[in-house]
């Protein structure tokens, strides 16, 4: 155990990663410990994370950030989930929708209901019971805790936004509550000779950085954690096979934006489309041994809804995570501590959870072991829960177009996957585990979205008849549509 205690914090890089620690940092720990951010002008950002998921809403809260002001100043849309389009069958489409579906029962959730009337020939589509999913295709929003007259729940929603404005806003918010700002690059990285630890930063201007603890938000270069650590890396690309992605913004083809993203399926791999209020977010995530870069380029720009704005933006990537986390005094947050494609808007997630952790965890009075353990443990869960929903999307696929596809359908899965998706098979029953982020109903509409359709259904919907279920479909559809149609419009939602 290290007995010096915690007080110089120095958070290597800005973009995202950096300004988000920065500023819950700041929020919740500032009396406590000095914060400096240290940033390159020199070096640019992913910009990938333009889409979330809806936790990052009570995290804006929790720093104090005004939503209406947060809007405004990243050019933020809303987003009810994201549309899956040719990941079952080349021709099939899905969403997965935030929120709730349907009406779950004690120890019978709603699904088994509507998987018995599937088998009794009953034609109602699973989203017919979704409140996010029929609001993103009438392209309606309106923030509703819970459906009126009801205990149903309302709409569950995340953002779409510029990620480098948010960056901006961000260190606004986090210098205003003492955050240090240096622009500089790190010249030489000091480490103590006893320890191991680092020590301090020579910069390019000649001047010297000392901390206790480095929070290392250098991306996929990880110049701590890596580069001067040596911590390792586990490699995922066996089973997401993905190593490259080029990104390119487009004007929007009109005023209207769709609260949802879309996530289309290509002969070797898949492209994001994202509505911002001032332009559309556009990337080609693909394999690079079936697909060179000049062809990926050339399928990107052919498939974008507007004209684009500038020559696309090639990013080249290894999914996996790091080792360690959290080695020595360096913590890694954001892309240095590992990749995992975009395909559910994840990566702005685990800052979140990253920095929640350090805090939990933070060793005020030195860095003991046990807290590090527990820190590296708990991040490669995280890290493979979120592992296991994605390679689900690619193992699921039912497409016979191309080598990828076919590869991607007859790989073999981690273990906890297996068993995933064979109890739901089996027995239409969801497994969820250690707290992971992805909730049943996520997995639910993968599966179903997907074709994976259980052998059995609950015997508890024997507890409802026919014309009792018949009724509770019809009351939840005419539920929905009602509330629906009293929406405005996403775009009138936007412009109050």
């Amino acid at each position: 155990m290290s007995t010096q205690k915690i007080k110089q914090v120095v958070i290597v890089g800005g973009g995202t990663a950096g300004w988000l620690s920065a500023t819950f940092l700041a929020k919740v720990m500032g009396k406590l410990i000095n914060i400096t951010l240290l940033e390159s002008t020199g070096i640019g950002t992913v910009g990938v994370g333009e889409a979330t998921i809806p936790p990052l809403q009570p995290f804006n809260s929790a720093m104090g950030i005004d939503e209406a002001a947060f809007i405004k100043a990243t050019k933020a849309t809303m987003k009810l989930g994201i549309q899956f389009e040719g990941w079952g069958k080349v021709n099939s489409c899905y969403m997965h929708a935030f929120g709730a579906i349907g009406k779950d029962f004690a120890f019978c959730e709603f699904h088994n209901h509507w998987l018995y009337a599937q088998q009794q020939d009953k034609q109602n589509d699973f989203w017919d019971f979704s409140l996010n999913y029929q609001a993103a295709k009438q392209h309606k929003f309106s923030k509703l805790n819970t459906i009126a007259g009801t205990n149903l729940p309302g709409i569950a929603y995340a953002y779409h936004f510029d990620a480098g404005l948010y960056a901006k806003f961000l260190a606004e918010h986090a210098k205003s509550m003492g955050v240090e700002h240096i622009k500089a690059t790190v010249h030489k990285v000091i480490k103590d000779n006893l320890s191991g630890n680092i020590s301090k930063l020579e910069l390019d201007n000649g001047a010297q950085i000392s901390g206790d603890l480095f929070i290392d938000c250098t991306g996929m270069h990880g110049l701590l954690i890596d580069k001067t650590l040596n911590t390792g890396f586990e490699d995922w690309s066996h089973w997401l096979p993905c190593d490259r992605a080029l990104a390119v913004s487009c004007e929007p083809p009109n005023d209207e934006r769709a609260p949802y993203t879309r996530s289309i399926a290509h002969q070797a791999g898949w492209q994001w489309q994202i509505p911002l209020q001032h332009r559309i977010g556009n990337g080609l995530v693909y394999a690079s041994k079936h697909l060179s870069d000049e062809q990926a380029k050339q399928l990107l720009l052919n498939n974008l809804p507007g004209e684009a704005l500038a020559e696309p933006k090639l990013i080249r990537f290894r999914t996996g995570r790091r080792l360690k986390a959290w080695h020595k005094n360096v913590v890694a947050i954001g892309l240095s501590s590992g990749f995992l494609e975009p395909l559910e808007s994840t990566s702005i997630h685990l800052i979140q959870t990253a920095i929640v952790r350090l805090v939990k965890l933070f060793p005020h009075h030195g860095i003991e072991p046990s807290q590090v353990a527990l820190f590296n443990e708990q991040s490669k869960t995280e890290f493979e829960r979120i592992r296991d929903f994605i390679i689900l999307h690619y193992k699921l696929n039912e497409r016979d177009d191309s080598d990828f596809w076919q590869q991607c359908a007859n790989m073999d899965i981690p273990d906890s996957l297996v068993k995933k998706m064979h109890l739901f098979k089996q027995t239409g029953q969801l497994l969820r585990e250690d707290e992971e982020l992805f909730a049943q109903v996520a997995w639910l509409q993968v599966f179903i979205g997907q074709g994976l359709i259980p052998k059995q259904s609950h015997p508890l919907v024997n507890s409802m008849n026919d014309e009792q279920r018949a009724s509770l479909f019809d009351s939840l559809q005419t539920l929905i549509q009602q509330t629906v149609s009293a929406m405005p419009t996403h775009t009138d939602f936007l412009k109050r």
